[in-house]
């Protein structure tokens, strides 16, 4: 079953915190959809850091990795002025979507950890 909400935007910088604490070390592949450059993998299998919206900015950041030997670059995948966030759920899988405003949009998926 999925369930999908689409996120207000002045709810956005809360609502990643709470992804941020849910999900943190979580495994995650971030995605980028985009209907000119094509589609492409930015990270795939990597510990979730942090998803974080900064409202000065206007940007979706998402690190990941960064805390340990096996990972010890963080990588930052960015999202400029962002025009929608939603979050859906399918099983143990969490999937965030950020979509801009030219149509490029970035799918972050993210596999809990079992156990």
């Amino acid at each position: 079953m999925t369930d999908t909400m689409a996120i207000d935007r002045s709810q956005w910088a809360e609502q990643l915190d709470a992804v941020t604490r849910d999900h943190e070390g979580d495994e995650v592949t971030i995605e980028v959809l985009d209907k000119d450059w094509g589609d492409a993998h930015e990270a795939e299998r990597m510990p979730l850091t942090y998803v974080t919206y900064d409202k000065k900015d206007d940007v979706v950041i998402i690190g990941v990795g960064g805390r340990s030997a096996a990972w010890p670059v963080l990588l930052r995948h960015m999202v400029r002025h962002p025009v929608e966030v939603s979050l859906a759920t399918v099983g143990d899988e969490a999937v965030l979507r950020v979509a801009e405003q030219h149509g490029t949009v970035t799918l972050v998926t993210i596999k809990a950890k079992q156990g």
